[in-house]
């Protein structure tokens, strides 16, 4: 019989970057979501390659791949009912559905809240960095006292002097 899951690695806005260090730190994950603008579907297979994935369609996926993408999923985490969109004003729970942990992204800005015995949480962006905030993951582990979210702030390597003909800033590993 297989394990429950026990821990939970969650991403979002990607814009088609994902980062080494993403990877390093989703790493050991039993499960990745990926809260959308995933950007290129590159980047599902790659984290594919670290555990399952379950992926939300973000405003910024466009294209045949993307639209094979939800706009929501829903899916048990331990004995918690997980709902993932990728802009949390998105978010509605239907009477009896028994929600108890939003994931979302969207706003580039890391969030972990609860509201109303909800918990909210928002990776922020793994992705380009813009409006000046931090490059960051999510981490949610299942622990006795129930779930444990973290935001992992992301430290991206310096940019490298390229001696290729092609701009290294269009360059991805």
């Amino acid at each position: 019989m297989p394990r429950a899951p026990r821990r939970l690695g969650l991403i979002s806005d990607t814009h088609g970057l994902l980062r080494p260090e993403a990877l390093a730190a989703l790493a050991g994950s039993d499960l990745i979501v990926h809260a959308g603008d995933v950007g290129d579907p590159a980047v599902l297979d790659a984290l594919r390659a670290l555990a399952p994935v379950i992926a939300v369609r973000g405003n910024n996926d466009v294209g045949a791949w993307a639209r094979r993408l939800p706009e929501r999923q829903t899916f048990r985490f331990g004995s918690h009912v997980v709902r993932v969109v990728h802009d949390v004003a998105a978010f509605r729970a239907g009477a009896g559905e028994g929600v108890s942990v939003v994931m979302s992204g969207h706003s580039h800005r890391a969030v972990i809240e609860r509201r109303a015995g909800v918990l909210f949480v928002n990776p922020g962006s793994a992705g380009p960095r813009r409006f000046r905030l931090p490059v960051t993951i999510a981490r949610i582990d299942v622990v006795a006292s129930g779930l444990r979210p973290r935001i992992v702030t992301l430290t991206p390597a310096p940019a490298r002097v390229s001696s290729s003909p092609r701009p290294a800033w269009t360059a991805r590993s």
